[in-house]
């Protein structure tokens, strides 16, 4: 895997800034370069024109005396000028290529091949030289009377050019460098000081746990209207999580307590049918205490009514106790969930298939609170949903570490608009679903999922799978 290095946006701008101003620098660089060899070589090709105009002139006429020494003396007299731009040896070459006279005989000995001197030799009306030459070998016919009678060829000393070549391309080099470092820094500095209000937004949105706050009005930049309208913008943003933070929670309260008032008229419900037998029990006692028979049957009555309200009572107080979603979940939480669950379903006059194949090692890792409160309100609504006369049941099994929750019922199934509450986690307005958003509340802390489907008879179904968890998955 390829390695990056991650730069923050204080370092990658002024880098870019860099970067762009050597490619410009290299640029500016080259065509300045470009332009000083242009205006050199125009400057020698004059120069160079100039020297070889004076000098064919005036040996034109000493050649064709074939007078040597005065040719000698002229381009002696030539090269030993000082200058930028000067002579420092030159030759004659006849026409057949032997060298007529030389300002160096030792080399070029009077009479010796010339043709090689001709050869390395550049015309004058080409010239172009490499900077890292000290001299240049430049050559031109001399004519006479229109006819070609020799050819000069004069080596030209250019250190001084060379070396302005030189020193133009080093100050050129190190102004673009301290250029570029200037620009880079002050570009470091700039954006440094522009992004310090963007990183304290990102530090603030950064912040572990979700503890993101507003800034105060003191902390906006007004002073740059596109930063201030971020920071509102952001602030807007924080107080929009927080009131529907508050608004869930409300919204979650609201539906525990509505599921708890449903279930505890139910529970009156209960409670109040025994109550009417109670009631004529204890009247039948008043009037008939001297009837053995009647009292045995009055306190027969008496004791299975209060065994009933009895257990209704604990069931209910089971149900809600404070620490009761610390407590593992066993096959007995089921059992209350059925005692609770049955008065409703007795009142609407409907069928209940209940249907729990658990045993208490499969209820490992699970604890009873919330999967009570998870099976207790899908139940509640499948009842509500559910026509007198209906059917609706419960499946509990265990298999492959997960547990399965199945309710089902015969009405016409979740509505299209209370769907989202049960099955996304998207915020959602008051009113409607008893208790489904507190179920998907519940069922993604227990790292469950839902599911809607259909029973084999067609029936609409809510499908829970919860995760188990073994002492060794801890």
């Amino acid at each position: 895997m390829p390695l990056r290095l991650t730069l923050p946006l204080s370092v990658r701008v002024p880098l870019m800034v860099s970067g762009l101003m050597v490619v410009m620098g290299i640029i500016a660089s080259q065509l300045v370069l470009t332009a000083l060899v242009r205006s050199q070589e125009r400057q020698l090709s004059d120069l160079a024109q100039s020297e070889f105009a004076t000098l064919s002139t005036t040996l034109a006429p000493l050649i064709q005396r074939q007078d040597i020494w005065e040719m000698f003396d002229v381009l002696d007299r030539a090269t030993q000028r000082v200058g930028g731009f000067s002579p420092v040896a030159a030759a004659l070459v006849d026409e057949q290529g032997r060298v007529i006279v030389a300002t160096q005989p030792d080399i070029h000995p009077v009479g010796a091949p010339g043709v090689a001197l001709i050869n390395a030799a550049t015309p004058v009306g080409q010239l172009n030289y490499d900077s890292a030459q000290d001299q240049i070998s430049l050559r031109q016919n001399v004519d006479f009377q229109g006819r070609t009678i020799a050819a000069l060829i004069i080596d030209f000393d250019v250190t001084e050019l060379a070396a302005e070549r030189r020193q133009t391309w080093f100050w050129l080099i190190a102004g673009n460098l301290a250029a570029t470092l200037v620009l880079a820094s002050a570009g470091y500095v700039l954006i440094r000081r522009v992004l310090a209000p963007i990183g304290r937004l990102s530090r603030e949105m950064s912040q572990p746990g979700g503890a993101s706050r507003a800034f105060p009005e003191a902390m906006i930049p007004q002073y740059d209207t596109e930063l201030a309208n971020l920071y509102q913008t952001y602030n807007g943003m924080i107080r929009a999580v927080e009131a529907r933070g508050l608004t869930e929670k409300r919204l979650s309260e609201r539906e525990r307590f509505v599921s708890l008032g449903r279930l505890a008229g139910t529970l009156a419900h209960e409670i109040n049918n025994p109550l009417g037998g109670l009631l004529n029990a204890t009247d039948t006692l008043q009037r008939y205490p001297d009837r053995p028979d009647v009292v045995q049957q009055s306190a027969g009555i008496l004791e299975r009514g209060l065994k009933q309200m009895r257990e209704v009572v604990q069931t209910t107080l089971h149900m809600h106790r404070s620490d009761q979603s610390a407590l593992p979940l066993t096959p007995a939480d089921f059992d209350d969930l059925h005692q609770l669950i049955r008065p409703e379903v007795e009142r609407l006059n409907q069928s209940l298939d209940w249907h729990v194949a658990i045993t208490n090692a499969d209820c490992s890792g699970l604890f009873a609170g919330p999967v009570r409160q998870i099976v207790l309100n899908l139940l509640l609504n499948a009842a509500g949903a559910t026509p007198v006369d209906g059917r609706l049941g419960l499946h509990v099994a265990a298999r492959d570490q997960m547990m399965h929750l199945r309710i089902w019922d015969s009405g016409p199934g979740l509505p299209a608009h209370l769907r989202p509450r049960l099955l996304s986690d998207d915020p959602v307005e008051p009113g409607g679903g008893l208790g489904l958003r507190l179920v998907r509340d519940l069922v993604n802390q227990l790292d469950g999922r839902i599911a809607l489907g259909q029973t084999d008879a067609g029936h609409h179904m809510i499908e829970v799978d919860l995760s188990l968890w073994t002492q060794d998955d801890a």
